[in-house]
Formats: structure tokens, C-alpha cells, sequence
């Protein structure tokens, strides 16, 4: 009888410690959800407010900045998207 108490003891310490590992990956997968909207929204900034609307006519060092930030707005727009589908999946397994 005392053995078989001590099993399920046991079973029970296991129990919880796996749910616990599990409540810290699930908050690490919001975590990353989160991020990545984050750096979806950073992008937006960029593509938005940096980059805006381009001059009619201008001169080449506003044509190359126009073109920098157009650029690290697309790259963060991606990568946020990314992320955080990527996010959604893995939290789903």
C-alpha cells in the first residue's frame, strides 16, 4: 500500500512539473507573438512617417534616404509578420 502512494507521489511531482515547463514556454511563445507585432508596427513607422510620400522633385541625398528607409520599413514589415505568424503556429502545436 505504501508503495503504491509513493507512486502516485511521484507521478503527481511530475505532473506538475511539466505543467509548469509548459505555462513558461506558452508565455515565452506570447512573448514572441507580441514581438512580433512590435517590429510589424516599427516597420509601418518607417514605411509611414520616415519614408512617407516621396518629393516631386529631389535632390539625390533625400532620393537615397527615401530609398533607406523604404527599405528597413519593408524588412521590418516582414520580418514582423514573420515572426509573428510563426508565433501563432508554433503556439498551436
Amino acid at each position: 500500500m505504501m508503495n503504491h502512494r509513493k507512486i502516485d507521489e511521484n507521478d503527481l511531482e511530475k505532473h506538475k512539473l511539466m505543467n509548469r515547463a509548459f505555462n513558461i514556454i506558452k508565455s515565452i511563445l506570447n512573448g514572441v507573438i507580441i514581438s512580433g507585432i512590435i517590429i510589424f508596427m516599427i516597420g509601418l513607422y518607417y514605411l509611414i512617417i520616415k519614408a512617407g510620400i516621396p518629393y516631386q522633385d529631389p535632390t539625390e541625398e533625400l532620393r537615397i534616404q527615401y530609398a533607406i528607409n523604404m527599405g528597413i520599413g519593408e524588412m521590418l514589415i516582414g520580418n514582423g509578420f514573420l515572426v509573428f505568424i510563426l508565433g501563432l503556429l508554433v503556439l498551436q502545436i
